[in-house]
This record gives structure tokens, C-alpha cells and sequence, in this order.
């Protein structure tokens, strides 16, 4: 197991990309961001259809792996003090169902917003990628 979290996110979106390096300058996490088509998903525990849906922390110690909001809650939680209120109120209710509803919005959607492009709405195996 990796000794710092893991966020495996979409290195293929632009929308992603753009949010993880706004996050790695603001809330600076104690987190390692890693595309998640350069991971070992296997190793991580990890299926491909899930990396491609929604990001995902995966712990350093125990590999528990977390998807959507609840990622995200866990990078704030690592992040500097001033962030680790909201990445509590992240998970309790209603607001973890409220960041559900919007984060479910903002990944089928992320193609339309600022720095997304239409790669990022298309499934992995349809992007063109090589099959190495």
C-alpha cells in the first residue's frame, strides 16, 4: 500500500485536470493525484468503469476506496484546517445527499463545463486509446 492517499481521477479530462491542480493549490492535501489511466487498478482494487465514473481515494493504510463526494470529503479532510470543516460536512446529512445529487450532475455534465472537452464524456474504450 502507497504511504500517502490516493485520488485516481480522469487525467483525460480537461475539467478534471484543471479541478485537481486548482485543489493541489488551494486545499494542498496531503494526497497523491494520479490519473487513473496510469494506475494499476488491480492493484488498487479498482475496476476501470468505476475510475472512468467518478473519482476515487484510496486509502494509504487499509486500501478502503471511496468514490464521489465521499473522495472528496476525504481530500479536504487532508487539506489545510481551514478546509477539513467542509470535508466533514461533506458526510453528514443532508448535505452528503445534496453533494451526491451535484456531483452526480457535475460528472455526466463534465464535458460542458470550463476545460472540459468531448473526450471527457465519452467511455475510455471509446476515446481511441491503444490497447497495450
Amino acid at each position: 500500500m502507497a504511504s500517502q492517499p490516493i485520488l485516481l481521477f480522469d487525467g483525460d479530462c480537461g475539467f478534471c485536470s484543471r479541478t485537481i491542480e486548482k485543489v493541489r493549490r488551494i486545499v494542498q492535501p496531503g494526497v497523491q493525484f494520479v490519473p487513473w489511466q496510469y494506475a494499476d487498478l488491480a492493484a488498487l482494487g479498482v475496476t476501470e468503469a468505476r475510475a472512468d465514473r467518478e473519482v476515487l481515494w484510496i486509502g494509504p493504510v487499509d486500501g478502503e476506496v471511496y468514490g464521489g463526494p465521499r473522495a472528496l470529503s476525504a481530500v479536504l479532510m487532508c487539506g489545510r484546517r481551514r478546509w477539513r470543516w467542509l470535508g466533514l460536512a461533506l458526510r453528514v446529512p443532508p448535505v452528503n445527499w445534496l453533494a451526491g445529487g451535484v456531483y452526480r450532475v457535475v460528472a455526466k455534465n463534465r464535458h460542458r463545463l470550463p476545460g472540459g472537452t468531448a473526450t471527457c464524456s465519452l467511455p475510455a474504450h471509446m476515446r481511441g486509446e491503444p490497447d497495450c
